[in-house]
């Protein structure tokens, strides 16, 4: 089971959608695992976009997560990057499908509400950063047979 970082950004919060947000993830099948409403500090901003600095948006970034409460979900599923990268749809709103995240409640790429990661590798280390071993619960639910082949 791949597992991935979804965090509900500061303008998901601010708007109320963070509910709508977590029932399209578990519609989709995906197990939560983890899952924490907090302020992001600036350390962990600056580590999570590490692979930005030195570009010229990477300050707007790190003073973005920052500046306002978030939700971060731990996710576990099979193909969970792709799957929840499809659910959230395209980087830039305007390019996203509707019924995605995206394509139904964003309109710019500065306010794209979701981040959710890019690989199998970068999940593991996302969700590394934000939660501890402790902090996460593999677990099996009744439907879990309707939902994964194995």
């Amino acid at each position: 089971m791949e597992r991935t970082l979804i965090i509900v950004k500061p303008d998901g919060v601010q708007r109320g959608l963070t509910g709508e947000i977590i029932a399209r993830f578990e519609r989709r099948g995906l197990r939560i695992i983890g899952m924490k409403f907090m302020q992001v500090s600036r350390e962990l901003a600056e580590k999570h976009y590490a692979i930005h600095q030195g570009k010229g948006f990477y300050e707007g970034l790190v003073s973005y997560i920052t500046s306002s409460p978030v939700v971060v979900i731990a996710l576990e599923g099979t193909n969970a990057i792709q799957n929840a990268r499809n659910t959230i749809g395209a980087t830039r709103p305007h390019e996203a499908a509707p019924g995605s995240i995206r394509g139904d409640f964003a309109l710019e790429v500065g306010r794209n509400l979701v981040h959710g990661s890019d690989s199998p590798e970068n999940g593991v280390i996302e969700v590394g950063n934000f939660f501890a071993d402790s902090e996460l619960v593999s677990w099996a639910r009744n439907n879990d047979s309707w939902i994964f082949e194995k």
